[in-house]
C-alpha cells in the first residue's frame, strides 16, 4: 500500500515540477527547448505499482510501457503523446497464487509539458487517460475479460546526456476505474518509474547541423570619418545583400554591424518580422562608434563584421562576414556635404572658452551696451586673432579650391584649437576656428559657401527694421529671418581690418545673386544637429593671448569707423530735413552708438523745435540712463510722466515707455518697491509689451538681482522716426 509519506512526495514534486515548467517557460530569454527542439520521441519506461488502498490481497504489479512524443514546432515545450503498456499483476498468495494472476493491455492519449532548463536538464509533466483490457487466465474455468478507464499524471525530470538520447525518472499516480463484475482493482495507485527515451532529429550543436540559411554577398563599408561619427548612427556606413537560400520563410532576421574597440556593441541596422523563401534584401548597415575613434591618427584599416541572426525552423542561428575599410582621423573628411563643417565648429572646447574669455575682459570697458553685442563680440575676437599672430595660408597639399569640388578627394580640416597653435590655416580652418569662438559666447553663427571659398557669418540680433545700428547701406547685410547677418571674409586676417572683412564678404556673397545655387549658407546649429562636433578631451593650449590693449584699441578703431559712417549717414537725413523727429532720430542712434554729448544735442535741438514733443525729453533720461546718471534720469522720466499726464492723446507706446524706463532707473538704484510700482503701471498699459522687464516687479532685494538687471532688455527710447 502506498503511503502518505510517498502520496506527499508525489503531490509536492508535481506542483513543484508544474511550476518551476511554467516559470522557466515565461522567463527564459535564450528558449532552449526551440533550439534543441527534435521531430519525435519515443521511450520505454518500468513501473513499479503500489495501490493506495489493499487489493485484498499482496501483489507484485509492474508495468512495461512506451510513449511516442511529438513536440509541436510552434512551441515544443507542448508535446502531445500516445501511450501503450503492459501491466502485470503477480499474486503472493500463499494458497493460491495463480487464481488473481492478470494482466492489463492498456492504450491512451495525453500532453506533456517539458522545459529545457540547460543542454542537459529538462524537467515536465504529463497527462494521459486511455482504456485497458484486464485479463484474468485462471480466475474460473474459463478466462475472464473486462475494460478498464485509466488517467493518470506524472510529474518528469530528464537527464539528457546528449541529443538524441535520455534517462527520465517519472513518479505517476494513477486512478482505474473498472467496467466489468471486479473492482478488487479499482482506485488509485503510485509508481516510481524510469525510462529511457530516444529522439529523433540532430544535434543543433554538432558541425554538421551548422544553419546556413542566410547568404551574405558584397557587404561593403567605405572609408569612415571619425569627425562624422554622429552622423553614422542614423546614416549609412554601408550596405549588405543578405538572401535566404532556404525553400521556407525565416523569421525575426536582425542585421548589424559590429566594430571591436571602436564600438560598445553591435550597431542594430534593421530587423526583419519575415524573410520569404529565396528573397534578397539590401540591407543599409548603420555605426555607433565610441570616442575611441577620434583616438586614432592618420588612416586606419580595420576589420568589422556584418551579423545576421534569424530564426530557421524555429532554431536560432547566426552568421557573420568581415568586411574591411579605412577609418580616417577626426580632421579628415569628403565635401560630398557642405554642412559637414560642423563637426568641425567646438564651441564646447576647453580652450577655445578660456580665450574667448580672455578676449571679452579685454574690450568690457569699450563694448556699448546698446549696441549689437554680438557684432562688437565678432569684432573683438577678429582682432584677438590678428594679435595671437593667426594669418590665412593655403593647405599646399590639399587646398580648399580643389577639393570642394572634387567629392572623392579626402581633404583634411583642422579643429580650431589646433589652427590656434599653429597660427596659420586655410579658409576652412579658419572659418571652424572663427565659428568656434563665436558660437561658445553664445552668438549664433552660419557658413557660407562659393565656388572653392567658405567664410563666416553671425547674427548681430538686430531686426530687420532696425538695420541703420548695424550700417546704413542695406547692401552690406543679409536678411534671414527677419535679423540682420554680417558675413566675415575671415581669411583677411593679416591683410586688412573687420570692416575689410566685412565688405569683402558680402562682395563675395553678391557676386552670385544672378546664380545663387552656386552659393550656400548653413546655420551652424542646423548643420551640428546632424554633424555633431567631434569629441576632444580637455586640456589647455597654453597659448600667449597677446596685448588686452591692442586687441582693444583694434577694436575701438573699427567700432568707431562704423559709428562715423552710421552717425554721418543719419547726420545728413537730420539736416538735410531739418525735423524734429530727424533730429530725434539723430539724438537715438547717436546714443545706442555711444556718442552721448551729440545725442544730448540732437535731443535738446528737437525739443527747441517743439516744446510739446515728448519724445526727446524722455530720451533724454535714457541718456543719462546709459552714463549711469540713474538719478537724472528718474528726474527726466518723472518729468516726461507729468508731462504726459497733462497732455492729450499721449499713444499707449509712449506711456509703457516712460514707466518702464522709470521702473529701470529705480531699479538700478536699489530702489525696488518703486521699480516694481512703475513696471505696474506700464503692465496695466501693455502687460505683453512688458513681460521681458517683470524682474522689475520684484519689490523685495535678494541675490541674482543684478545678474537680471544687466542680462535684460536695454533702455527704451521713444522712437517716432520719419522714413527714408
Amino acid at each position: 500500500m502506498a503511503t502518505t509519506k510517498q502520496i506527499g512526495m508525489t503531490i509536492g514534486l508535481f506542483l513543484l515540477v508544474s511550476t518551476a515548467t511554467i516559470v522557466a517557460q515565461d522567463h527564459d530569454p535564450t528558449n532552449l527547448n526551440l533550439y534543441y527542439r527534435y521531430p519525435l520521441a519515443v521511450s520505454g519506461e518500468f513501473h513499479s505499482w503500489t495501490p493506495f488502498a489493499d487489493y485484498a490481497g499482496n501483489y507484485n504489479v509492474y508495468e512495461l510501457g512506451g510513449t511516442v512524443r511529438y513536440p509541436i514546432p510552434s512551441n515544443p515545450v507542448f508535446q502531445p503523446l500516445v501511450r501503450g503498456s503492459y501491466v502485470r499483476f503477480d499474486s503472493l498468495d500463499e494458497v493460491n497464487p495463480d487464481q488473481w494472476d492478470h494482466t492489463q493491455i492498456f492504450g491512451g492519449v495525453g500532453i506533456g509539458v517539458i522545459n529545457r532548463l540547460a543542454r542537459n536538464f529538462e524537467i515536465g509533466v504529463e497527462a494521459f487517460a486511455g482504456y485497458s483490457r484486464s485479463i484474468f487466465p485462471n480466475l474460473t474455468t474459463e478466462p475472464v475479460a473486462y475494460g478498464n478507464l485509466l488517467a493518470a499524471v506524472a510529474p518528469r525530470i530528464s537527464l539528457v546526456p546528449s541529443f538524441n538520447f535520455s534517462i527520465n525518472v517519472q513518479p505517476t499516480l494513477r486512478y482505474t476505474y473498472g467496467l466489468g463484475v471486479v473492482d478488487t482493482f479499482d482506485g488509485f495507485s503510485f509508481s516510481f518509474g524510469i525510462g529511457a527515451e530516444y529522439r529523433l532529429g540532430q544535434d543543433p550543436d554538432s558541425p554538421r547541423a551548422e544553419i546556413r540559411s542566410i547568404r551574405l554577398s558584397q557587404p561593403n563599408v567605405g572609408s569612415v570619418f571619425a569627425a562624422m561619427q554622429s552622423y553614422y548612427v542614423n546614416n549609412p556606413v554601408g550596405a549588405v545583400t543578405i538572401e535566404n537560400t532556404e525553400n521556407f520563410a525565416l523569421e525575426d532576421v536582425r542585421v548589424s554591424f559590429f566594430q571591436n574597440g571602436y564600438m560598445d556593441s553591435p550597431t542594430p541596422a534593421t530587423r526583419i518580422e519575415t524573410l520569404a523563401a529565396g528573397e534578397t534584401i539590401e540591407v543599409d548597415l548603420l555605426a555607433s562608434y565610441n570616442g575611441e575613434v577620434f583616438t586614432t591618427e592618420g588612416v586606419t584599416p580595420l576589420t568589422g563584421e556584418v551579423i545576421v541572426s534569424y530564426t530557421s525552423r524555429g532554431r536560432p542561428a547566426e552568421q557573420r562576414e568581415s568586411v574591411t575599410y579605412d577609418l580616417h582621423d577626426k580632421t579628415a573628411l569628403t565635401w560630398d556635404d557642405d554642412r559637414k563643417m560642423g563637426s568641425f565648429i567646438t564651441p564646447a572646447d576647453s580652450a577655445i572658452r578660456n580665450y574667448t574669455s580672455f578676449i571679452r575682459q579685454a574690450g568690457k570697458d569699450d563694448v556699448v551696451d546698446s549696441a549689437s553685442e554680438p557684432l562688437q563680440i565678432a569684432m573683438l575676437a577678429y582682432h584677438a586673432l590678428i594679435e595671437l599672430g593667426v594669418i590665412y595660408q593655403v593647405d599646399p597639399t590639399a587646398p580648399f579650391t580643389q577639393v570642394q569640388s572634387n567629392t572623392e578627394v579626402v581633404d583634411s580640416v583642422s579643429l580650431p584649437r589646433d589652427t590656434l597653435n599653429r597660427l596659420t590655416g586655410d579658409c576652412d580652418d579658419l572659418t571652424a576656428a572663427y565659428a568656434s569662438m563665436l558660437e561658445t559666447v553664445g552668438i549664433e553663427t552660419a557658413f557660407l559657401t562659393t565656388p572653392g571659398h567658405i567664410y563666416v557669418a553671425l547674427n548681430t540680433r538686430v531686426p530687420a527694421r532696425d538695420y541703420l545700428i548695424v550700417h546704413p547701406d542695406r547692401e552690406m547685410l543679409l536678411i534671414v529671418d527677419d535679423y540682420i547677418w554680417v558675413p566675415v571674409e575671415i581669411t583677411m586676417l593679416g591683410s586688412g581690418d573687420f570692416l575689410d572683412a566685412w565688405r569683402f564678404g558680402i562682395n563675395e556673397w553678391h557676386k552670385l545673386a544672378d546664380d545663387p545655387d552656386r552659393r550656400g549658407f548653413y546655420l551652424t546649429r542646423d548643420a551640428q544637429s546632424i554633424y555633431r562636433p567631434v569629441g576632444l578631451r580637455e586640456t589647455d593650449l597654453g597659448l600667449q593671448y597677446g596685448s588686452p590693449g591692442r586687441i582693444s584699441r583694434g577694436f575701438s578703431e573699427d567700432f568707431e569707423d562704423l559709428t562715423n559712417t552710421i552717425l554721418t549717414h543719419v547726420r545728413d537725413l537730420a539736416q538735410e530735413r531739418n525735423t524734429k523727429r530727424a533730429y530725434n532720430t539723430l539724438g537715438i542712434y547717436a546714443a545706442r552708438l555711444g556718442r552721448f554729448d551729440e545725442a544730448q544735442d540732437a535731443f535738446q535741438r528737437a525739443s527747441r523745435m517743439d516744446t510739446t514733443y515728448l519724445d526727446p525729453r524722455i530720451n533724454l533720461g535714457s541718456v543719462y540712463f546709459l552714463q549711469g546718471r540713474y538719478s537724472q534720469a528718474v528726474r527726466a522720466f518723472e518729468d516726461a510722466a507729468v508731462a504726459m499726464e497733462l497732455a492729450e492723446d499721449i499713444p499707449p507706446s509712449l506711456v509703457t515707455t516712460v514707466y518702464v524706463n522709470l521702473s529701470k532707473a529705480y531699479f538700478e538704484l536699489g530702489e525696488y518697491d518703486e521699480a516694481e510700482e512703475f513696471y505696474l503701471r506700464a503692465a496695466q498699459v501693455d502687460p505683453d509689451g512688458v513681460a521681458e522687464f517683470e524682474y522689475l516687479a520684484q519689490s523685495s532685494a535678494g541675490v541674482g538681482r543684478a545678474g537680471e538687471a544687466a542680462s535684460g532688455p536695454p533702455i527704451l527710447f521713444a522712437d517716432e522716426t520719419e522714413d527714408e
